[in-house]
């Protein structure tokens, strides 16, 4: 696609007067950092900044029949949501069990939940979900809430920083758990992310995502982009769709127990560890689903699937270009809350 054919959220102006390198993520004109991607993680680990994910869609569910709606589709329990504002990490499912998303699940109202779903897989996830709302719930409503934005502030001194810039959050948020969230007014406040350090996801009406951009670039709360989010989230042990997820079937698992696990690994040897290299073990080969360097840890890391025999701590080897480098396989997560919880 060119630039001019690429979607572009309210914020691709802005990003563009702050001299983002933008590229062509799954068709939307994104930024990839702003100068560099090593101190942008540093920073959202360290203190905190922003991210741009208007590019992914929330899901509005409502009417009678919602939550019978979601049990079907999600691969989650959606019964445990009983507090308004809870929120939930499940799967979108195919009929063979594959994954087509993965997403978050927020609950408000017996009459009203909303789902935020992956940029890549949004018009995929509402055509799905509408075949099934009209197959099995046709009174439920579903909107595609295009007119809203989300900006996720991550770090140990986000929620801070929100306070300040959007009066009334204090008031409307304090006393959220992780995992849940609050309205104040149009404005929904997540205590949800995806870099595995605490702060919010704040979804607004799009006209007023600016405002709030420049907010909290005033606050110091600096820009990052999708290399810093992508190595925070490897660090953070959290999936990818379509790389560490898709829409392979488990139908077939369902009558030969599976062979494989996932677990991370940490590269003993100089390299780095990148997606579908093969993984050697004394159980047999495996193969990286994500890997990159992990700039908290100062090596590489990977995620990976390996022979159910495989253990934390075991020694493997990667086959990284023309050579076997040793791993030690872990338990994700490498990095939460700014602290390394593996052995390296």
């Amino acid at each position: 696609m060119t630039a001019a054919t690429l979607k572009s959220t309210p914020l691709n102006a802005l990003h563009r007067e702050l001299g983002a390198r933008m590229v062509d993520f799954g068709g939307w004109d994104m930024p990839l950092h702003y100068g560099s991607q090593l101190e942008e993680h540093h920073r959202v680990r360290k203190t905190c900044g922003m991210f741009d994910v208007s590019h992914m869609l929330a899901i509005d569910v409502r009417g009678a029949g919602s939550r019978g709606l979601l049990a079907y589709v999600l691969a989650n329990n959606v019964g445990r949501l009983q507090q308004p504002g809870k929120a939930l990490y499940s799967c979108l499912l195919n009929p063979a069990g594959g994954v087509l998303d993965d997403l978050i699940v927020y609950f408000f109202a017996e009459d009203w939940f909303r789902l935020v779903v992956n940029a890549g897989t949004a018009d995929k996830d509402y055509a799905w979900l509408t075949a099934q709302r009209d197959a099995r719930e046709p009174k439920v409503t579903l909107t595609a809430r295009r007119d809203l934005a989300i900006i996720a502030v991550q770090g140990p001194q986000a929620r801070d920083k929100v306070y300040v810039a959007l009066p009334g959050a204090q008031a409307a948020a304090a006393d959220l758990v992780y995992f849940s969230a609050a309205h104040m007014g149009e404005t929904m406040l997540a205590r949800t992310g995806y870099t595995g350090e605490d702060g919010f996801e704040i979804i607004l009406p799009a006209t007023q995502v600016v405002s709030l951009w420049r907010q909290l670039g005033t606050l110091g709360v600096a820009a990052a982009g999708l290399g810093a989010r992508d190595t925070l989230r490897l660090e953070a042990g959290m999936n990818l769709y379509g790389q560490d997820m898709d829409e392979t079937g488990r139908s077939a698992l369902q009558k030969t127990p599976p062979a494989h696990r996932a677990l991370g690994l940490v590269l003993l040897d100089k390299g780095v560890m990148r997606g579908h290299q093969k993984v050697v073990t004394l159980h047999g080969d495996g193969e990286i689903t994500s890997g990159g360097f992990g700039p908290t840890l100062e090596r590489s890391i990977a995620l990976a699937r390996v022979p159910l025999a495989v253990q934390p701590g075991d020694a493997v080897q990667v086959a990284v270009r023309d050579r076997l480098l040793s791993a030690r396989a872990v338990k994700p997560p490498f990095v939460r809350h700014g602290k390394i919880l593996v052995n390296i």
